[in-house]
């Protein structure tokens, strides 16, 4: 596999990590956030005008995942049992459908990709990327 590209920005606390093929530009970034979000700007992301709990919810609800996080203190990091937590499954309308947590996934060819974070899978079937959501769903005018 070869190496992701992965851009870092950060508000001191938190820094912010990007991985733009993953992003599948829904936009709810730059809805939730829009004084932190500028896409025809660089730097895009200005994650020092939103504070770091504002930053977390609003990563939190990426649909592709292609937002993440990490605390620069590690002594900050919450340290929350995954064990008895339910994982948190959403179907966007007309678009994908979002997992978060940890997952190992048997893709149809029989390897196995393990994700962390958010990642999006594809509902409409026209995914240059199956099983995972591309964006496609918009050139089609999905509706689901």
């Amino acid at each position: 596999m070869e190496n992701e590209i992965t851009k870092e920005y950060s508000n001191g606390e938190l820094t912010v990590v990007w991985k733009p093929k993953k992003c599948i530009h829904s936009e709810v970034c730059v809805q939730t956030l829009p004084e932190v979000y500028h896409p025809n700007e660089k730097p895009w992301i200005t994650p020092e005008k939103a504070s770091t709990p504002a930053l977390k919810s609003q990563i939190d609800t990426c649909p592709s995942g292609a937002l993440s996080y990490y605390l620069n203190n590690p002594k900050m990091e919450e340290k929350e049992s995954t064990a008895n937590r339910p994982i948190p499954i959403t179907v966007f309308q007309n678009g994908p459908l979002k997992i978060k947590g940890n997952l190992e996934i048997q893709l149809a060819s029989g390897e196995v990709v393990t994700k962390e974070g958010t990642t999006g899978f594809c509902r409409c079937g026209a995914s240059e990327n199956k099983p995972f959501c591309d964006g496609s769903h918009r050139k089609i005018e999905f509706i689901g």
